[in-house]
């Protein structure tokens, strides 16, 4: 898995690339923050939203496929386990800066087998104590970021829960 990281990684970095450098990175950066001004320059608004929610769902579907085919080989109830409150608070981490997903991303997912390590190297603690780890550093890193409320409503996109109306 670990080969697999580094390629979906890489991976994220092109998508970073794409957003920053192309014209449908422009396109669905300037529909995130004001659907008008993309329709006045004659983008289709309604194809490049459609676009990001099924490029979207195919994530979601591919992370869900992950968890219930690699990560635990068969189908257990509650085998998320909290793990969508922790992708929520990747979102919150990142301030909607898809380069700090990656970070994120990173940062959680050594919170959530540092207790797989430290078991491993004898750490003497209870097997509880040491899976609420990713949940702690969490709280602690969604902590940390509330303490400058108004530098996170600076990034969060303008049409954020405003319904695209044509103005045609």
């Amino acid at each position: 898995y670990y080969y697999l990281v580094l390629v979906l990684g890489v991976g994220g970095v092109l998508v970073l690339r794409a957003m920053a450098h192309t014209p449908f990175g422009y396109a669905l950066r300037g529909t995130r923050d004001s659907a008008l001004r993309t329709e006045a320059i004659g983008m289709n608004v309604k194809l490049i939203q459609w676009m990001a929610f099924v490029f979207a769902g195919a994530m979601a579907g591919l992370a869900g496929a992950y968890l219930s085919l690699a990560y635990t080989p068969m189908w257990t109830e509650n085998m998320t386990a909290g793990r969508g409150w922790i992708a929520l608070a990747l979102v919150v981490f990142a301030t909607w800066k898809p380069e700090r997903v990656l970070l994120g991303a990173y940062l959680f997912g050594a919170a959530s087998i540092l207790h797989l390590v430290l078991q491993g190297l004898g750490w003497n603690s209870s097997t509880e104590l040491l899976a609420m780890l990713p949940y702690v550093v969490t709280i602690i890193v969604l902590v940390l970021l509330s303490w400058n409320p108004a530098r996170t409503r600076l990034n969060t996109p303008l049409s954020i829960g405003q319904p695209y109306r044509p103005s045609k």
